[in-house]
């Protein structure tokens, strides 16, 4: 494929505002994709990453701002562009749609050369220079490429309807990959591929020789891919901030700028103390001046109170003027303190198997401080292992023991049904079941607002009101409630941000408790790559 055209590539977006029922989805956003530029898009759900892939390909109009393209844009959003009465030849026509036309006009402009017509010389030329920058000719056999890769069909004549949705997601994309164009925008687009498929997508995207811009939650792809982080989150001034340098860079940056928002409210609310003690001792003078010491003079007071008055009144007008332009920094998750005897063996399961659920007999030997990775294909039997050593579910065959007194706790792959108490009712309740039953000591409990999972509006609220990342929020404080010496995590990073899995990561590595993950996270894998594995 010819890169030459590429380097006219270029998107930008310039103060781009957007607002959705009242609500500001979009403030300020600024950003510059060029060729061999890669930019991520981070940031909770609902903060506009979609939003904002909608407005860069034209789609949505912000409300202010501007957006520039220049070049071809292949989108690839979480919508399908056909319904289920289409073939997958179809499917893939819509992203090689581009692609026919230069070559229909590329055909026209070569008849009409033939036939000696006026201007035929430079309507071929600009006709072959569109086909050469698409790499039209070979468009097709670059789809069929990507289509086995990704583990898509490949069968054009087949119909939609018979196929899964991951399976036309796949499909979509091959299109997509083959289709040339300059500019990239995609919106999660590891959902639903494997790890043969992940591969593929990370050597194709390195590789592409226009601009990129990647939504996505999968901090392998981004760290992998991305040359700089657009991130949406919030910031101490209401803006977007973009991170060169890679994931690496925007996660350094993102904590500088954290602890920086942290130091300055810091610095603001001590000061507002400060001035609010000010006056309160300024208020005491005053209310002892109007008592003059014993043996002095009615005079001392009628010299002394117009001094006072005014200094209470520099004071209030000195907190009234104090304003706190710093909003409060978002919670940082604090791990508790989880305690556990060096070297003491709390839990070991012996050649336990489950039928249907875990074939092979699997042996775990956990002391305190140990770290164990466990990997293999779903439906190997990841989660029912770690349910078989939380003592959850019994073994068919085999045996587990539990140190006596040993705290074990298990974080399951999905929340219970969401109760309609408020959140940290139900903590509560989770935290007074371990002191009655003597599991927990009382001294030994953790409230639900100091491990920094949930804002204090969020505990308040019925958990079902909840969104899927706030209650597994609230699922692993209440974990971390009952100070655990053997943690058991099945796919922790599910529906969690990536700052919180980033800040869960590392408190996990110095803990001295017992530690367990089953994952198929690339980033988590990478990041307790030193940790002993048991691949089922």
């Amino acid at each position: 494929m010819s890169g030459a055209p590429r380097t006219r590539a270029h998107l930008s977006a310039t103060d781009v505002r957007l607002a959705r029922g009242g609500r500001p989805v979009l403030t300020g956003v600024n950003l510059t994709v060029s060729p061999g530029d890669r930019l991520g898009v981070v940031g909770e759900n609902g903060r506009g990453k979609t939003t904002l892939l909608h407005v860069l390909a034209g789609a949505l109009t912000p409300d202010s701002g501007s957006v520039s393209r220049v070049g071809t844009v292949g989108v690839a959003d979480q919508e399908l562009p056909i319904g289920d009465d289409r073939t997958v030849g179809d499917l893939i026509d819509v992203e090689l749609a581009q692609v026919r036309a230069v070559l229909r006009a590329f055909d026209a402009a070569t008849r009409a050369l033939e036939e000696d017509r006026p201007g035929a010389e430079q309507d071929y030329a600009d006709a072959l220079a569109a086909a050469e920058s698409l790499g039209a000719w070979d468009a097709d056999r670059r789809v069929d490429v990507s289509l086995a890769a990704l583990g898509a069909v490949s069968d054009r004549d087949r119909p939609l309807a018979g196929l899964s949705v991951g399976q036309r997601h796949r499909i979509r994309l091959a299109g997509l990959l083959g289709a040339g164009h300059d500019l990239l925008l995609l919106d999660e687009p590891t959902n639903h591929l494997d790890a043969s498929g992940l591969d593929h997508l990370t050597a194709r995207l390195r590789a592409h020789p226009g601009g990129v811009v990647l939504v996505s939650h999968d901090r392998a792809l981004l760290a992998d891919v991305v040359t700089t982080v657009l991130d949406l989150d919030p910031t101490s001034d209401g803006l977007p901030r973009t991170y060169g340098g890679g994931y690496d860079g925007y996660r350094e940056g993102h904590r500088a700028e954290r602890e920086r928002w942290e130091l300055a409210y810091r610095d603001q609310e001590n000061e507002r103390q400060r001035l609010a003690q000010d006056l309160s001792a300024a208020q005491n003078r005053l209310s002892t001046g109007w008592r003059p010491d014993k043996g002095t003079g009615k005079h001392t007071r009628a010299t002394r109170a117009p001094a006072l008055v005014r200094a209470v009144h520099r004071r209030r007008e000195a907190l009234e003027s104090h304003v706190l332009d710093v909003p409060k920094p978002p919670l940082r998750f604090q791990m508790p303190r989880l305690e556990a005897t060096p070297g003491v063996t709390l839990l070991r399961a012996d050649d336990v198997t489950v039928a249907g659920r875990l074939r092979a007999p699997v042996s775990v030997h956990l002391r305190a401080g140990d770290r164990l990775v466990v990997t293999g294909p779903n439906g190997a039997g990841k989660s029912t292992l770690l349910a078989v050593l939380a003592q959850t579910l019994a073994p068919g065959s085999g045996t587990v023991q539990r140190k006596r007194g040993a705290r074990v706790g298990l974080l399951a792959q999905e929340s219970p049904p969401p109760s309609r108490r408020r959140a940290f009712e139900v903590h509560e309740a989770a935290v007074g079941r371990l002191v009655s039953s003597g599991v927990l000591r009382e001294g030994d409990q953790v409230g639900l607002t100091q491990l920094g999972l949930l804002p204090s509006e969020a505990a308040h609220r019925p958990v079902h009101e909840l969104s899927i990342g706030q209650q597994r929020r609230l699922d692993l404080a209440i974990l971390l409630a009952g100070r655990p010496q053997v943690v058991l995590l099945d796919e922790p990073t599910n529906h969690l941000s990536m700052a919180l899995v980033d800040e869960l990561t590392e408190a996990l590595s110095v803990t001295a408790a017992a530690v367990v993950l089953a994952t198929h996270d690339r980033r988590l894998l990478r990041d307790t790559a030193a940790w002993p594995r048991l691949r089922i």
